[in-house]
């Protein structure tokens, strides 16, 4: 387990949200049980959500907390069943923190929509909240990049840090955001199945986001690039990639993604330095 983690927040922004349906209940749900709401956080997820719904009728409360979709998203989670809700997005930390300040539940579980529960996690999950001391739970995931499960380079446990006792945590960092929870935390064992980068273009559309990102991160901390870093960094990730995190387990799939790693490791440095020049 985790050490002892406690932190006192406020979230500041103020929220516009808007309410589209009524709570819809889990009636397997034993009333001597935690009340247990999954929430999805969406943006243009017409194409995951229904499927991300059903994975999750295990849950006693679906939340669909939509960052005003202009695809067919509300409808679709409407028409699954599940509770809509819209607040404009800032970031994804004022995001999470809003779905908690509109949630009143026990528990809460976060999902992505290209996220699938199972029924081996469900079991789990209604295990632990009963059973268990613990206010959060890290969930590992199997990432499916290009549509291949890949167990290597980093992609596996994954774990993510999604299943919280309500009220016992806050979300901090805007981009990469990072829970900081009020207790224990513990890891679950059974998967979320990941349907990560759907082809190599959305790969490196996200990774180029990620690396202005880090890269401002790098400014912020007063981090200047040195001449060695453009390739020291580079295959430091490679082999960090490759070698300390099996890529090459995932045969000439985990290459191309270490390799892919290797060239953002290189990018996110070109940009620093590009940020401080242009100061």
């Amino acid at each position: 387990m985790a050490s002892r983690r406690v932190v006192s927040l406020q979230v500041g922004s103020k929220q516009v949200v808007n309410s589209l349906q009524s709570p819809v209940s889990n009636p397997q749900s034993s009333s001597l049980s935690p009340e247990l709401t999954a929430v999805i956080l969406t943006l243009n997820e017409a194409d995951h959500i229904q499927d991300c719904i059903e994975s999750l009728r295990w849950a006693d409360r679906i939340v669909v907390f939509d960052s005003y979709s202009q695809d067919e998203t509300v409808a679709l989670a409407q028409k699954s069943g599940a509770e809509v809700t819209q607040s404009r997005f800032e970031n994804y930390a004022q995001q999470r923190n809003a779905a908690l300040d509109f949630v009143q539940t026990d528990w809460v579980f976060f999902v992505d929509a290209d996220e699938r529960g199972s029924a081996e996690l469900a079991a789990e999950i209604r295990r632990v909240i009963v059973e268990r001391p613990e206010m959060g739970w890290y969930v590992p995931r199997h990432n499916y990049i290009f549509g291949k499960l890949t167990l290597g380079a980093g992609w596996y446990p994954d774990y993510q840090l999604r299943l919280f006792k309500h009220g016992k945590v806050r979300y901090e960092r805007p981009v990469h955001e990072i829970a900081v929870v009020d207790g224990d935390i513990g890891h679950l064992e059974n998967v979320l199945i990941h349907h990560n980068y759907r082809d190599i273009p959305h790969f490196h559309h996200t990774q180029r986001a990620y690396t202005t990102y880090d890269a401002k991160i790098l400014k912020e901390e007063g981090i200047r690039p040195r001449p060695h870093n453009f390739i020291l960094q580079p295959l430091r990730q490679f082999y960090w990639r490759y070698i300390t995190l099996g890529g090459y387990k995932d045969g000439r799939h985990g290459l191309r993604l270490s390799l892919y790693m290797m060239y953002y490791e290189w990018v996110k440095y070109r940009k620093l330095a590009w940020f401080w020049r242009k100061r």
